[in-house]
């Protein structure tokens, strides 16, 4: 699956990791950047860059990162198309999946445990959507989306 990955300078490690652990399990990983260390940068461009390249490739997905991945998951969601959630841990990764078919994982560094990222991102790539009434749902949310785009 091709994954594109984001961060903004406060995500900038932990995305060298997410990038490790993505081609590790044989992913082809897409990195709009930051790419520079230590260099503040506003997180919304990056956000952008990640939903729209997910939104144009059919089957891909995105990964955001950032110190609480609030930012990230706001700018990303203004992107038509893009369903970009916050995750802190495994249960919530799986459910983002199954109940939202969710199309962006958003991971902030400060508020999550380091050593349960592999396994959430594990279950977040492998969980299908569950469709029947979460289908319903998703599709409520899509006419919002339409409805703002007129």
């Amino acid at each position: 699956m091709k994954i594109f990955v984001g961060s903004d300078h406060r995500g900038f490690q932990l995305k060298k990791k997410v990038d490790e652990i993505l081609r590790g399990m044989g992913h082809e990983v897409v990195d709009v950047g930051t790419h520079t260390e230590g260099v503040d940068c506003d997180y919304p461009q990056i956000s952008y860059k990640v939903g729209t390249q997910v939104v144009r490739n059919f089957g891909s997905r995105g990964i955001l990162l950032c110190m609480t991945g609030i930012g990230h998951s706001i700018a990303a969601n203004k992107v038509p198309g893009v369903y970009a959630t916050l995750v802190y841990n495994k249960e919530a990764a799986q459910l983002s999946r199954k109940h939202n078919d969710s199309n962006v994982l958003v991971l902030g560094t400060k508020f999550l445990d380091q050593e349960n990222i592999p396994e959430i991102i594990k279950i977040w790539l492998t969980t299908e959507f569950e469709g029947g009434r979460h289908l319903r749902r998703k599709e409520q949310i899509q006419n919002i989306e339409r409805e703002f785009l007129k």
